[in-house]
């Protein structure tokens, strides 16, 4: 999981970039999926040791929950976007949608992991 959490942290980070670049740089908001990237990144690096996987896992779990709570509106207004419907801010809703739904994979993928181990650790001690 902590390549995975790199992995979605560099994509933020690209996401916000591409958002922030591609929009002629109009607002600072765009930046926002890099502003939950970089920690998302960091935290990845650091459960790459077997001591600290446990924290920086559950805190990148958080960082992803909340990423996804904070961009679900832009995920809801999805489908008028995809059916040529009038957007005030089209870009924005294509670079919230996008995050929401990588912050919900990655939220997901975080749960099912935590389950696993969690299984793992019983029947270890079962053993």
């Amino acid at each position: 999981m902590a390549t995975i959490t790199i992995g979605l942290g560099l994509v933020l980070i690209a996401l916000g970039l591409g958002g922030y670049f591609g929009t002629g740089r109009e607002s600072l908001t765009a930046l926002i999926p890099l502003l939950f990237g970089l920690p998302l990144a960091l935290l990845g690096v650091v459960a790459l040791k077997e001591r600290m996987r446990k924290h920086a896992m559950h805190a990148a779990a958080v960082i992803g929950l909340l990423g996804f709570a904070g961009t679900v509106k832009g995920l809801m207004k999805l489908p008028v976007l995809l059916t040529g419907g009038e957007l005030a801010r089209p870009a924005a809703v294509a670079v919230q949608a996008a995050m929401a739904i990588a912050c919900l994979l990655f939220v997901a993928l975080c749960v099912w992991s935590f389950i696993k181990a969690r299984r793992a650790s019983a029947a270890k001690q079962d053993s």
